[in-house]
C-alpha cells in the first residue's frame, strides 16, 4: 500500500467513525459529564462554567484549548486510574505517532519516540529526542524514567519541536508528567491491586491543611510483581518482574497572590535483571532457541540490578498585578543505577555487559506572564547544570580464548558534563477578535564536556564489580575534551478562528537536540581527518564528536470543539526537514588482523537530513447519554497517526550514502487506536464498561531492517469494567490488557551478519552470534480499588 492510499483510507475510515458519533441530548445534570478517552488538550480539567470549555497551558499559560495551535495529547489522572494504566509506556497505545519503550537490558530506562524523532542508546553523551518533564522541571537523562502512574493530576505529550518554550532536547516533542495539588481539606486514599503473576501493588496518600495557608501532603507505594518469565541457569532469578518502593511529599503555602509549593519524591527498584532471550540457535555451542519468550538462559551476574532515584522541586508564583504573573521553577535530581546486561543471553560470557549510571542535575527557570487584552505571552530564562557518568566492561571471554588472551575485556569509562543557559520569549497577539499572530524565539548555549576512557583488560572483569585479578593491557581511547553549541529556535503560528468553536492554524517551529563526543569511540582509531601526517588531538576531537541535529517543522491544523463541548476533533498536517541527523552505532573491529573482532567500539555519526511528514487525526465524542436511565453515558474515542519518514542522505562509517538501505527506527508508518466507554447507572453508583483496540504497523528496531529483530504489525485489545460509587469514594475496577496474548518485540540486540537468502549467520562480536529481542507483556488481568476518606 502506498503512503498516499494509507493516507486516504485512513481518513475515510476516521470520517466514517466521526459520522455515528453524534451527541445525544445533554443530561440535565448541574455539572457536565467531561468526554472520555485522551483529551485533544494540554490539560484534562474542564473549566467552571457549564459549557465544558477545556483549559491548556501547553504554551505555559492558560488559554482555551481553541486558541492553542500546537498537537497535545492529555490523560487526567481519574482517566488513566479507570482504564487501568499503570505507567508512562502505555501511552504508546492511545497517541499518534508516539513509540514509549522500556530500554532493552533495563527495567526503568525510557525509550521515547515522537514522530519518528527520539534516542534509544541511554549511554552518557547522547542525549533524548522527545523532552521528559515532572511538575515543569526538565529530566536530563533517561535512567529511572519509566515513571509509574499514582497520585497525578495529568499527563501531556505535546508533538512536534517545542525548542521554543521547552527548550534543547524537545526536537520530537515533550511529556509532561503532573501531581495534583493538595486539597483544602483533611483527605486521604488507598489504592490496591492484585493481578496475574502475582501482582500486588498498594498506595497510600493523605493529606491536611495546617492553618489556612498551609497544606502537606505525603504518599507511598509498593509496586511489585512476579515476573513473566524465568532465568533458566540463575536460582530464584525471575524475569520481567517487578519490585519497587517509592513515596513523594509536598509542602504548599498560599496567601494572597503568592503561592509556594515545595516537593519530593524517592524511587529504589530491586526488580530482578530484565533480559533478552535468543532469536537464533547459538552458532558456537548449538544452545537452541527457548519456547517462552519470556524465558532466558542470561549468566551475567557480577552485579546486582539496582536503581535509586531521588529529587524535589521549588515552584513559586506570585501575582504581581492582574495582568503579570512571575514563576520560579527550581529543580534537583539524582539517580544510581547498576544493570547486568548479557546481549547473547547465554551461561557464557560470549558478550556480557555490566554497566553503572550515575546522574545529577539542578536546574532553575524563571517565568514572567503577560495576560491582557489582545497581547498574552511569556518571558523566561533558563539554567541546567548537570552530570552524567557512565561505566562499563564488555566482556568477550570466548573470544579472548580463541586468540589466547583469556578474559578479554574492553572497559569504558564516560564522563559528560552539561552546562546549559537559554532566554526565550513567546507572545500572541490577537490582529482581530478572529485572527491571532504567535511568535517566539530561544537562544541556548549548550556547553558539553567529554571524558572517554577505555581500556583493554585480559583476566576477566574489571574491579569496578567487584575484586579482579585483571590486567590492563591496552588504552585505546583517552580524550577529555569540550565544545559549546549555540542555537536559536524559532516558532511562529497564525490562527483563524471563523467562530469560537472552530480553529484553523498555521505554524512553523524548530527544535534541536545537542552534540556531543561519541562515548564509546575509540581515539587510537582515528585517522589523520586534517592531513597534517600526524593523528593528534585535533583528529580524535573531530572523530568523537558529533553535531546537534535540528528539525523545522511545518504544520497545518484544524481543531473543532462542537455540539456543548460534546464532539472534539483535531487534525493536524506536518512537515518536518530533519537535518544532521546523530545515529549512534555499535561495531565489532579487528586491531590485531587476525580476522576476528576482538574489540567494541561506538560509531556515531551526523547522518545527512530526512524528511519526516505525516497527518495525526483525534477525535472523542459524547455519543448518548441517559438512554439506559439518568446518568447513562456513551463515549467513543478515536486516534489515528500517519508517517512517511525518510532519509534523503545517510552516510555511512565508509563516507558511502546509503539513504535507500536505510530505514527509521522505531517508527511504525500507522498508528491507530479507538475506544469507547459506557457507563450504567448501578445501584448507588455508576459501571463502566471500557474497550479499547491499538494497532501499529511494521517497525524496525534500527535503521538497518533485520527480519529478525523487527516487528510486523500488530494490535493490543485492553478492557475494564469499574464501578465507582456516587460519592466518587469507591470504586473498584477489573482491567485486561493485551487479552489476545499477543507477542511483539520492543527492542532487542543485533551483532549478527546473513541469515538471509540460504546465508549462514556470521558473528560480529563474540563468537556465538548475538540477535536477542525483549517482548512487550503479555496478557495481563488485574483488579484495582481505591478507597477515599
Amino acid at each position: 500500500m502506498t503512503m498516499q492510499s494509507a493516507i486516504r483510507r485512513a481518513l475515510l475510515t476516521g470520517c466514517a467513525g466521526l459520522a455515528f458519533s453524534v451527541p445525544a441530548y445533554a443530561q440535565g445534570t448541574a455539572v457536565e459529564e467531561p468526554v472520555t478517552g485522551p483529551v485533544i488538550a494540554d490539560d484534562a480539567r474542564l473549566s467552571g462554567t457549564d459549557n465544558g470549555v477545556i483549559v491548556v497551558t501547553a504554551r505555559r499559560r492558560e488559554e482555551s484549548l481553541q486558541d492553542v495551535p500546537i498537537a497535545v495529547t492529555a490523560f487526567s489522572g481519574d482517566e488513566l486510574l479507570r482504564s487501568g494504566t499503570l505507567e508512562l509506556t502505555e501511552l504508546t497505545q492511545e497517541v499518534p505517532n508516539l513509540t514509549l519503550e522500556v530500554s532493552r537490558g533495563t527495567n526503568t530506562t525510557l525509550t521515547a519516540f515522537i514522530r519518528g524523532v527520539g534516542q534509544q542508546d541511554p549511554v552518557a553523551g547522547f542525549e533524548a529526542g522527545v523532552g521528559l518533564y515532572v511538575d515543569d522541571v526538565y529530566i536530563n537523562r533517561p535512567q529511572a524514567a519509566v515513571l509509574d502512574i499514582y497520585d497525578v493530576e495529568r499527563v501531556e505529550v505535546l508533538r512536534g519541536p517545542q525548542g521554543t518554550l521547552y527548550g534543547r532536547n524537545t526536537i520530537g516533542g515533550a511529556i509532561k508528567y503532573v501531581t495534583a495539588r493538595l486539597p483544602d481539606t483533611v483527605s486521604a486514599k488507598v489504592r490496591a491491586t492484585y493481578g496475574s503473576y502475582d501482582q500486588a501493588d498498594l498506595v497510600i496518600s493523605a493529606s491536611a491543611p495546617l492553618g489556612d495557608n498551609l497544606r502537606i501532603g505525603a504518599s507511598g507505594a509498593r509496586l511489585s510483581r512476579g515476573g513473566f518469565g524465568d532465568n533458566l541457569v540463575q536460582a530464584g532469578v525471575e524475569n520481567y518482574n517487578k519490585d519497587v518502593w517509592a513515596a513523594r511529599g509536598t509542602i504548599e503555602f498560599e496567601s494572597g497572590r503568592l503561592f509556594a509549593r515545595l516537593s519530593g519524591d524517592y524511587v529504589k527498584d530491586d526488580s530482578d535483571p530484565r533480559q533478552g532471550t535468543r532469536l537464533i540457535p547459538s552458532l558456537l555451542t548449538g544452545a537452541p532457541v527457548l519456547d517462552d519468550v519470556y524465558d532466558t538462559r542470561a549468566g551475567l551476574d557480577v552485579i546486582p540490578q539496582e536503581v535509586e532515584a531521588y529529587g524535589g522541586g521549588l515552584n513559586l508564583e506570585y501575582e504581581v498585578s492582574d495582568t503579570v504573573t512571575l514563576k520560579s521553577i527550581t529543580g534537583y535530581r539524582e539517580d544510581k543505577s547498576s544493570t547486568p546486561i548479557d546481549f547473547d543471553s547465554l551461561s557464557a560470557a560470549d558478550l556480557d555487559v555490566p554497566a553503572i549510571y550515575e546522574n545529577d542535575q539542578f536546574s532553575q527557570e524563571l517565568q514572567l506572564l503577560y495576560e491582557g487584552d489582545r497581547l498574552s505571552g511569556v518571558l523566561g530564562a533558563y539554567y541546567l547544570d548537570a552530570n552524567a557518568f557512565t561505566a562499563f566492561d564488555v566482556a568477550l571471554f570466548t573470544t579472548g580464548d580463541l586468540i589466547g588472551l583469556p578474559g578479554l575485556n574492553a572497559q569504558t569509562l564516560g564522563d559528560v558534563g552539561t552546562k546549559t543557559w537559554s532566554i526565550f520569549g513567546d507572545f500572541t497577539y490577537d490582529l482581530t477578535d478572529r485572527i491571532s499572530l504567535s511568535l517566539g524565539g530561544r537562544y541556548t548555549s549548550d556547553k558539553r564536556t567529554s571524558r572517554v576512557l577505555r581500556t583493554t583488560f585480559i583476566g576477566g572483569f574489571s574491579d569496578l564489580f567487584g575484586p579482579s585479578d585483571a590486567i590492563p593491557i591496552a588504552v585505546t581511547s583517552d580524550f577529555n575534551g569540550n565544545e559549546t553549541f549555540k542555537k536559536f529556535t524559532p516558532r511562529a503560528s497564525i490562527s483563524f478562528e471563523p467562530t469560537p468553536d472552530h480553529n484553523f492554524y498555521f505554524s512553523y517551529a524548530r527544535g534541536f537536540k545537542g552534540g556531543g563526543f561519541d562515548p564509546r569511540g575509540q581515539t587510537t582509531g582515528a585517522p589523520d581527518l586534517d592531513g597534517d601526517g600526524d593523528v593528534d588531538f585535533d583528529d580524535q576531537f573531530e572523530f568523537l564528536r558529533f553535531a546537534p541535529e535540528t528539525v523545522d517543522s511545518f504544520e497545518i491544523g484544524y481543531k473543532a470543539s462542537l455540539m456543548d463541548n460534546r464532539l472534539n476533533v483535531a487534525l493536524a498536517v506536518f512537515k518536518g526537514d530533519y537535518t544532521d541527523v546523530q545515529i549512534p552505532g555499535s561495531v565489532g573491529i579487528d586491531t590485531d588482523g587476525d580476522g576476528v573482532n576482538d574489540q567494541f567500539t561506538g560509531v556515531t555519526s551526523n547522518a545527512g537530513d530526512a524528511d519526516v511528514n505525516g497527518i495525526e487525526l483525534e477525535a472523542n465524542a459524547l455519543v448518548g447519554r441517559d438512554f439506559a436511565g439518568a446518568g447513562s453515558r456513551l463515549n467513543v474515542n478515536f486516534a489515528l497517526g500517519l508517517l512517511d519518514a525518510e532519509y534523503n542522505q545517510f552516510i555511512d562509517a565508509f563516507g558511502v550514502d546509503v539513504a535507500d538501505q536505510r530505514v527509521f527506527q522505531n517508527t511504525p508508518d500507522v498508528t491507530l487506536s479507538a475506544g469507547f466507554d459506557l457507563g450504567l447507572p448501578v445501584g448507588p453508583g455508576m459501571v463502566d464498561l471500557i474497550g479499547g483496540i491499538a494497532f501499529r504497523s511494521d517497525a524496525s528496531q534500527f535503521e538497518t531492517p533485520n527480519p529478525f529483530l523487527d516487528q510486523d504489525g500488530f494490535a493490543l485489545v485492553n478492557a475494564s469494567i469499574v464501578f465507582t460509587d456516587d460519592s466518587d469514594r469507591f470504586s473498584i475496577g477489573v482491567h485486561g490488557k493485551n487479552l489476545f496474548d499477543k507477542r511483539y518485540i520492543v527492542s532487542g540486540y543485533n551483532f549478527v551478519a546473513g541469515g538471509t537468502n540460504g546465508q549462514p549467520f556470521v558473528p560480529t562480536l563474540g563468537l556465538e552470534g548475538t540477535l536477542t529481542g525483549f517482548y512487550g507483556d503479555p496478557r495481563r488481568v488485574f483488579v484495582t480499588g481505591e478507597i477515599r476518606f
